[in-house]
């Protein structure tokens, strides 16, 4: 067994067009000894326009834009690639895998060649399962950084090489060989066929969809409960009261806490307050804490802001 480490570059990247200019690669055997390294450039036949993760311009890669014109395009370079990703004896690993992949698949339609067939892993989603945090998307350098791996950025054989050093260090913390830490994670691999792509997956990260499923049905329950007692008695709300002419809004997480937050929405429809669900428009605003965006909008709106914990105890002893 061996296997195959790869970075994709590409001169430009929109929606349905990604022209490769680059495929690094590296090769080693199932102790990380290294059998083979190389990039292989190509005419990207287009004009660069490099954005990073976030589409903004002004990405450079450390090669001469002008060198990748002595090279043949995609095409001469297809099989090559091929090979080296359909090895029945290679395991293939790449970082943020999903993005290159399909790159591959792109280049793969625009110039009308057979589709790529291999599985792959992601060193990204290693690290995700291994931390069990499926939030946010870890880039290579801070996983290198993480685990004491030096590369330079943006040259395609570097990034693939460091992908094998990050693989190879996080194998060690774990220790465990790919194949065992795949086991241990229940990592199933992502898979392209015939110009499908199905990305990763994992008992974790399944987990931690059916996790986020059950928070969001509680708060989606929540915010039922409360709106129906406010729609309820917002109309039925004594005129003239200590509190005519306020209008109040709650925090999220104020208003999830259904026992609370009824209560105190009672109290003020009693008091001859209003309620909106829109903080811009409130003139007090009750939180746990200072902070968050219907924090800000409600003092951007003028209002005031009072903590939830002074009236607590005044509504648990009413």
């Amino acid at each position: 067994m061996k296997y195959v480490f790869f970075d994709i570059e590409c001169a430009c990247v929109f929606k349905n067009v990604a022209k490769m200019c680059a495929f690094g690669y590296v090769v080693t055997d199932a102790d990380f000894c290294l059998l083979e390294r190389n990039d292989i450039l190509m005419d990207p036949r287009g004009k660069f326009r490099l954005t990073d993760r976030k589409g903004k311009e002004g990405l450079v890669l450390p090669y001469e834009y002008e060198d990748f014109k002595k090279y043949p395009p995609f095409p001469a370079a297809y099989r090559r690639i091929k090979r080296l990703l359909e090895d029945k004896d290679a395991v293939v690993i790449g970082h943020a895998t999903l993005n290159d992949v399909n790159y591959l698949n792109l280049e793969t339609k625009r110039y009308k060649l057979p589709s790529f067939r291999f599985d792959w892993h992601d060193t990204q989603f290693f690290w995700m399962n291994t931390e069990n945090s499926f939030e946010r998307q870890v880039g290579l350098g801070v996983m290198a950084e993480a685990l004491g791996v030096e590369f330079t950025p943006h040259r395609a054989v570097d990034d693939a090489y460091a992908t094998m050093r990050v693989c190879e260090a996080l194998c060690r913390r774990e220790g465990l060989s790919v194949l065992e830490l795949v086991q241990k994670y229940g990592i199933r691999a992502g898979k392209i066929a015939n110009y499908q792509i199905k990305s990763p997956d994992s008992e974790g990260r399944c987990r931690h969809l059916e996790e986020k499923e059950t928070i969001r049905e509680a708060h989606a329950k929540a915010h039922e409960a409360f709106y129906r007692v406010v729609n309820k008695h917002m109309n039925r709300r004594k005129k003239g009261g200590s509190l005519e002419g306020k209008v109040f809004c709650f925090s999220k997480d104020v208003e999830d806490e259904v026992e609370i937050s009824t209560k105190l929405v009672r109290a003020i429809f009693e008091a001859g307050g209003k309620y909106t669900s829109h903080p811009g428009e409130c003139n007090v605003y009750i939180a746990r804490g200072k902070g968050g965006v219907r924090y800000q909008s409600a003092l951007d709106g003028g209002a005031a802001f009072i903590p939830l914990d002074q009236i607590e105890a005044a509504l648990s002893e009413s």
